[in-house]
Parts: structure tokens; sequence; C-alpha cells
């Protein structure tokens, strides 16, 4: 199963495609018992695509995609038109100097949820998937 959706670069239009997403996730047999971190994850994903992508521009479009596969898993894909960024130059939120900010839990949070999380196109595209 495949499906894609297209969202505003507006956090108000988060929790409506996570609901849907998920409806549809739990279809699949296979994802029992892994909603929590995959829910967790694409919600993750798509605030990241919004604020820092597309710097909350509602005028901007988020692409989110789909795919459930029994021999393969779930597998996420979140796109953004931002300029990207180099996931390795993103500071540990585990370092002592960063245990207080407010912001940077985002990409450590999706590596451990997810079974595996790719960054792609200067990091204007995250694929997670879960198996």
């Amino acid at each position: 199963m495949h499906f894609e959706v297209t969202l505003p670069a507006d956090v108000t239009a988060i929790s409506p495609v996570v609901a849907w997403v998920m409806r549809l996730v739990s279809e699949f047999d296979y994802a029992a018992g892994k909603e929590f971190e995959i829910e967790l994850a694409l919600r993750e994903a798509l605030a990241n695509a919004i604020l820092h992508g597309c710097k909350a521009d509602p005028t901007k479009r988020v692409d989110c995609s789909v795919t459930g596969d029994r021999e393969q898993g779930i597998t996420i894909v979140v796109r953004d038109p931002g300029s990207g960024f180099d996931p390795k130059s993103v500071p540990s939120p585990t370092d002592d100097s960063n245990l207080h900010s407010e912001h940077g839990r985002g990409i450590l949070l999706i590596s451990k949820l997810m079974d595996e999380v790719k960054h792609e196109r200067n990091g204007t595209v995250i694929r997670m998937r879960k198996f």
C-alpha cells in the first residue's frame, strides 16, 4: 500500500495529517505495536520540515509519502523545499551545554524511534523505516 499527502507549512496541519496517516497505518497488521514510534517520528519529521525547511511559511508545501509492505515494513518520506542542512552539524542534545535547549531533540528522537533513518537531498528529505 502506498499513499501521499501534501500539506501547507503550518503546524496546525500536522495533527490532521498524522491522524489520517495513522488510521491507514493501523490497517497494516505488521505495524501492530509500533504505532507510537511511527506516530511520534512522523510528527517530529513534519514539524522539522515545516519549522526549519519551510520557515513556517504557509505558502510553502511539505510532501509526505507512506508505503507499507510486509517485507520492507513501513517507509515514511517527508520532503520540504528548504535549502537543507547537514545532519552531522546538528549539536547533540545530550551534550551538557545543550541539555536545557528548547530545540534540537527531533533528529535524535526520530533516529531512536525508527529502525532506519536516512537524510537525502542535502537534508531536505528524510526517509524513515520501521520494520
